[in-house]
C-alpha cells in the first residue's frame, strides 16, 4: 500500500550520505534531518557510525552501514570482520556488496556462503542484512540468480545498487526482484530517486525502503 502521509512516506526512507569526503558536520545534518523527519535509517560509511550512534541514541532511526562497499570484491574473511566490527561500533542494519563477479562466473555457492556468514553474524546481533546485488552490471539472469542465491541465505533485503555504478535503482529490477526472491525478502531501493513520483513508483513495485541521499527533498516535496 502507498503511503498517504508524511510521516508513511518517512518510514521508508535511509536517509544516505556515503560519499567519500563526507565530512563531520555533514553527518551531523543527516542525523539532525533524520530524527525531525523521523526516517527509518541513516545509512553511513563505517567511519562514521559511532558518531551516529551518539547522535541517535535517543531516537528509534537505525544507523545502517555499508560492508565490500562499494565493488564487493574484498576478500570474504575482510567483509566478515568488516561486518563484526561495524555491529560492534552500534551499527543495526548492514548493506553488503555481493562479490559480483562470482556471481558472473557462476560460483553461486560462494556467493551465497559470504552473504550467510555475514546474516548468521547479524542475527546474532539482532541487526538486518540488505544485499546489494548492483543490478546495473548484470543480465537479466545473473538478476534472477542473486534473488534466488539471497532468498537462500537468509537476508532480510534484496538492494537493488550501490549508487556508484552507471545506473541505479529501475522500477523494472524492483519488480523482478519482487516475482523472483521469497515472499520474506524485502526490497530496498537505491540509486538516483530524486523525486517523490519515483520513489512512489518504486513502492508501488515492490520497495520498502527507499535508499536516497534526497530524504529531506521528497519530504519537502510530498503532497
Amino acid at each position: 500500500m502507498l503511503p498517504k502521509t508524511k510521516e508513511e512516506f518517512a518510514k521508508y526512507i535511509d536517509s544516505t550520505i556515503l560519499r567519500a569526503d563526507a565530512t563531520e558536520h555533514e553527518i551531523v545534518m543527516l542525523c539532525q534531518e533524520a530524527i525531525k523527519n523521523n526516517f527509518a535509517a541513516v545509512c553511513v560509511n563505517p567511519c562514521n557510525i559511532e558518531l551516529c550512534k551518539n547522535l541517535l541514541q535517543n531516537s528509534k532511526i537505525n544507523i545502517a552501514t555499508v560492508v565490500g562497499f562499494p565493488l564487493g570484491a574484498n576478500i570474504s574473511n575482510v567483509k566478515f570482520y568488516e561486518a563484526g566490527m561495524a555491529l560492534l561500533a552500534g551499527a543495526t542494519e548492514l548493506d553488503m556488496v555481493i562479490n559480483i563477479a562470482k556471481l558472473k562466473d557462476r560460483n553461486y555457492s560462494y556467493v551465497e556462503k559470504e552473504i550467510s556468514e555475514i546474516v548468521r553474524l547479524s542475527n546474532e546481533a539482532k541487526s538486518i542484512v540488505k544485499v546489494i546485488i548492483e543490478t546495473a552490471l548484470l543480465t537479466e539472469t545473473e538478476k534472477i540468480e542473486a534473488c534466488k542465491i539471497v532468498s537462500n541465505s537468509g537476508a532480510d533485503f534484496i538492494k537493488t545498487s550501490t549508487g556508484f555504478a552507471k545506473t541505479g535503482a529501475t522500477i523494472e529490477d524492483v519488480e523482478l526482484m519482487r516475482k523472483y526472491c521469497d515472499p520474506s525478502v524485502k526490497i530496498k531501493a537505491s540509486g538516483g530517486i530524486k523525486t517523490v513520483d519515483f520513489a512512489l513508483k518504486l513502492i508501488e513495485a515492490g520497495a520498502e525502503r527507499i535508499g536516497t541521499s534526497s530524504g529531506v527533498e521528497l519530504m519537502n516535496n510530498f503532497a
